[in-house]
């Protein structure tokens, strides 16, 4: 007999959430509240969020809760083992590009002729204790690995609160742990970024994560130029490189954001060594529309239209 089990779907981090939860249907409550206090602390688009103190800040050691230190060392350290790949320092970039306001809110006018900001990276940014300190100049964007890391945080937090299994999905970025409904493996369909309302994909797993990055979502016209907010760190400019959209399947949702998107930026090729190098599953998606398997992807795979040859 199936479990019984509650949902919920709701906008937040800029995306749309969608909770399930097997057991006490009121840790759906709970959950929502944490998922919002993340969203306080952590939206760059929020002039009270320890994110906005930390940023404005820069050259001053800053105090910090424990879940915002510890996203930002999560950050730091995915920026150290992708090789730059991944790098929370892109945010002035992020804003010459035109990305000024919340997804969902018109971008307000931006330079004409914007220069090109390349990320500084992460050497300088320091941590003592319970406080960090960025380098003068250096500001950062947590909002990708924000959103996986809330969903790994929250998927722990409901099962430690009594929860028999849960799904957490913000935009994209999912977590599940324990018992699925149906007493499966849990289910996730990877949509199709060409073909709204469509599937690329369905996987199965017992515990882990999913996250896609693509730069077919976020994207507006700044001065007739198209843009999208995925930033090649090196040159700080939207990912321009023949990849649309990279899945990666993990054991932690802000591990699965961090590679997909380091293997956005690096291309076919060099996404998909990073991928094998971490001996993650993977799907690199092409402009072309051909998909391209990393790792023991065949293994999670139940169901695709087209299955996608390399």
């Amino acid at each position: 007999m199936a479990a019984e089990h509650a949902e919920s779907r709701f906008p937040v981090m800029g995306s749309d959430g969608h909770l399930i939860v097997v057991g006490d249907p009121q840790l759906l409550t709970i959950a929502r509240e944490r998922l919002e206090e993340c969203e306080a602390r952590w939206s760059r688009f929020r002039s009270s969020s320890e994110l906005c103190a930390l940023n404005a800040a820069a050259g001053s050691w800053i105090r910090l809760s424990p879940p915002t230190l510890a996203l930002a060392s999560l950050a730091v350290r995915a920026w150290e083992v992708t090789g730059g790949l991944f790098d929370p320092t892109v945010l002035p970039a992020l804003e010459s590009v035109g990305y000024l306001r919340s997804f969902g809110a018109p971008q307000p006018d931006s330079p004409a002729n914007p220069m090109p900001v390349p990320a500084p990276g992460c050497a300088g940014i320091e941590f003592r204790r319970d406080m960090v300190r960025l380098p003068r100049g250096v500001r950062i964007d947590l909002g990708g690995i924000g959103k996986g890391y809330a969903a790994d945080l929250i998927a722990a937090e409901l099962i430690a609160a009594g929860a028999e299994g849960v799904s957490v999905n913000l935009g994209g970025d999912l977590r599940v742990a324990g018992v699925a409904p149906g007493a499966q493996p849990w289910g996730v369909a990877v949509a199709d970024e060409t073909a709204p309302e469509s599937d690329l994909v369905h996987v199965a797993m017992t515990e882990g994560a999913v996250a896609t990055s693509t730069r077919l979502r976020r994207r507006w016209q700044q001065h007739g130029r198209d843009r999208h907010h995925l930033i090649d760190p090196r040159t700080g400019t939207s990912t321009s490189n023949g990849v649309d959209a990279v899945t990666v399947i993990a054991g932690e949702a802000y591990w699965a954001e961090v590679l997909a998107k380091a293997a956005l930026i690096a291309g076919i090729a060099a996404g998909t060594a990073v991928l094998e190098k971490w001996g993650v599953a993977g799907l690199i998606v092409t402009e072309d529309g051909s998909g391209h398997r990393a790792g023991p992807w065949e293994r999670f795979v139940t169901w695709a239209p087209n299955c996608p040859g390399t």
